[in-house]
């Protein structure tokens, strides 16, 4: 019998606290986040949780780097992704907002309001929006925007992205890609075409 194996198994894993975490965290928020509700919710030991972490401030952080590189990191490798033209670019972010596996919205609901009461998570908040606007705003410069320019329709659409999360705004998949035509026109001055609007289209099917 592997020994370790079986140590580990009782004590979970770091992966499978922080998972655990984050549910309680997008369910009732920071303050729901605490070591006992977690153990509870696993199974486990209350000392298990103490293998993997020093203490729930540990934990904690480990839920701010997972939303770093989640939701900042994926909407910056969207920015860059290599297209074409400026509508296939603006589509390849768009991405971001119905692929739950590169932006988690919930999450992202959470952790801003959690920066409302904690500074530091303030800061990362400001310094993830900053890096978020820079990298759209550096698309649009890709294309021939001036700087003022793409700055500007950088914020805007940031700006309304988090405008629908802020508000959780709930439309059907189907409304939502209906709109998408004109939101790439409004964003960037341009329309998408038919092919471009299809291939994202497929890239998230009505079921």
């Amino acid at each position: 019998m592997n020994t370790e194996k079986t140590e580990r198994g009782w004590r979970g894993t770091p992966d499978l606290w922080l998972d655990a975490a984050y549910q309680l965290l997008v369910e009732g928020g920071v303050e729901a986040v605490k070591v006992m509700p977690l153990a509870e919710r696993l199974g486990l030991s209350r000392t298990s949780f103490y293998w993997h972490f020093p203490d729930r401030e540990a934990l904690l952080a480990g839920l701010v780097d997972r939303w770093k590189a989640k939701n900042t990191g994926n909407l910056i490798a969207r920015c860059e992704a290599p297209a074409a033209t400026i509508t296939e670019a603006m589509l390849n972010l768009f991405d971001c907002w119905y692929d739950d596996d590169l932006f988690d919205s919930r999450l992202e609901f959470a952790v801003r309001t959690w920066s409302l009461t904690d500074p530091a998570v303030a800061v990362a908040m400001n310094e993830a929006d900053a890096a978020r606007v820079a990298a759209i705003a550096a698309l649009f410069r890709r294309f021939g925007y001036s700087e003022t320019e793409a700055d500007t329709r950088a914020r805007t659409l940031y700006l309304t992205q988090v405008g629908y999360i802020a508000v959780r705004s709930e439309e059907s998949l189907a409304v939502r890609l209906s709109r998408n035509p004109a939101y790439v026109l409004t964003f960037c001055g341009v329309a998408p075409s038919a092919a471009e609007v299809a291939a994202f289209n497929a890239r998230h099917p009505v079921r």
